[in-house]
């Protein structure tokens, strides 16, 4: 990188920490000082906005390595300008998992079977104790973050031996072989965090893919905001020398396969439980597509999904970097509606009801995470020097 180029990585850095240290005051001032003279109800609200804030971020650092394990296993040409922007997301799950801490005190602010005198007036919470108890939330919590935490330090500390190497088939043997297990493992930590963080807020309602649909969801924003940095740097060497129309077409046709998936599984969850007649599933969605939240669900189906859709099957779009950015801004910007209409109708069952506390959570938590993903960003090469796959990228593709 060129002494602008590092300049305006520390600017955006810099930035990102200032915004996130403001949102984070505010949200403290509001929620902890304002209390019901602010319009919150005190402590409840503090943490129902925090908690959906943080889903949404986590999930940006979590896709990002699961993309980076499996370009790892396939070596398609699609992730060596990825690599980088990858990695650091990974690197900036540490700051994740130290903000995850917060939640850990407003356990009984957000669930329902962490309050006792609740569990013992419902037989259904009962019968769920043996997995839904605060000690076991805590416990597999910090067992989801230490596997990822050493999953993300192994895979990040051959890639800089890759860097120094003289044997760079070494480093990616071992990458290789650590992604084939790890892959497993993140889809059985997200698997478990989506029931244990999300699905348990109305312990009443189940389904049994909750956890491959939030599994989608974070791959399908990781890929969106990946795409969307790539095109910033796309004129920054040595990064406008791995970038062609072609690559930026296999990403929107990664964009548009996890698109895809994402509304088959929304779709398919939906139809079993309607047209099994779940009585037990069906208010959950009842409540969320009729009434007040019926508006956010008809944005979702257009905006989430049809557009995005059908910009992503014309290669016109694919192959130019800012159209193909603006596609992958409308679903991170959508993801967070998304994740939204998902999480706060467990809090809020009249309808959505937009507190200042959101958007101080938004910010606050996003500022944070966006200055230490910046900083990552510039610690390492923006391509990788010694990857043995790495000489035909730079080689231009002739196509359609």
């Amino acid at each position: 990188m060129t002494s602008s180029d590092t300049a305006r990585f520390d600017r955006v850095r810099n930035q990102g920490y200032m915004w996130g240290l403001i949102g984070s005051a505010l949200f403290v001032i509001f929620g902890v000082l304002g209390g019901e003279h602010a319009g919150f109800a005190g402590w409840q609200s503090l943490f129902h906005s925090y908690l959906w804030a943080y889903l949404y971020w986590f999930c940006i650092p979590s896709g990002c390595m699961a993309i980076l394990m499996l370009h790892h296993l396939t070596g398609g040409r699609w992730g060596y300008p990825l690599r980088r922007i990858l990695e650091a997301g990974t690197r900036s799950l540490w700051v994740m998992a130290v903000l995850f801490i917060p939640i850990f005190f407003g356990i009984r602010e957000l669930y329902a079977w962490s309050r006792p005198d609740t569990v013992a007036a419902d037989p259904i919470l009962q019968q769920k104790q043996w997995w839904l108890t605060t000690h076991g939330f805590i416990f597999r919590a910090v067992i989801y973050f230490v596997i990822l935490l050493v999953l993300v330090t192994l895979l990040n500390k051959w890639s800089r031996a890759q860097d120094q190497s003289g044997d760079p088939f070494k480093y990616k043997s071992k990458m290789t072989a650590l992604s084939a297990p790890g892959v497993i493992l993140w889809g059985f930590i997200v698997t478990g965090a989506a029931v244990d963080w999300v699905m348990s807020l109305e312990p009443h309602w189940f389904s049994t893919i909750y956890g491959m649909l939030w599994i989608i969801i974070e791959v399908l924003v990781a890929m969106s905001f990946s795409v969307f940095v790539l095109r910033m740097l796309s004129n920054t060497e040595p990064i406008k020398d791995a970038v062609d129309p072609l690559r930026f077409n296999d990403l929107g046709n990664l964009m548009l396969t996890f698109l895809m998936l994402w509304a088959y599984l929304s779709f398919d969850q939906l139809l079993i439980t309607w047209a099994g007649n779940l009585k037990d599933e069906i208010p959950w969605y009842s409540q969320r597509a009729f009434g007040s939240w019926a508006p956010i669900a008809v944005v979702l189906v257009i905006l989430h999904f049809f557009v995005p859709f059908f910009f992503l099957l014309q290669r016109r779009v694919k192959r130019q970097p800012a159209r193909l950015s603006g596609v992958a801004m409308l679903i991170i910007c959508l993801t967070l509606v998304d994740i939204y209409w998902v999480v706060v109708p467990a809090f809020e069952k009249s309808g959505p009801q937009i507190h200042w506390l959101d958007l101080f959570a938004i910010v606050g938590i996003g500022g944070l995470w966006l200055g230490t993903f910046m900083g990552q960003l510039k610690k390492l090469p923006l391509l990788p020097l010694h990857d043995p796959r790495f000489e035909g990228v730079l080689e231009p593709e002739h196509g359609d």
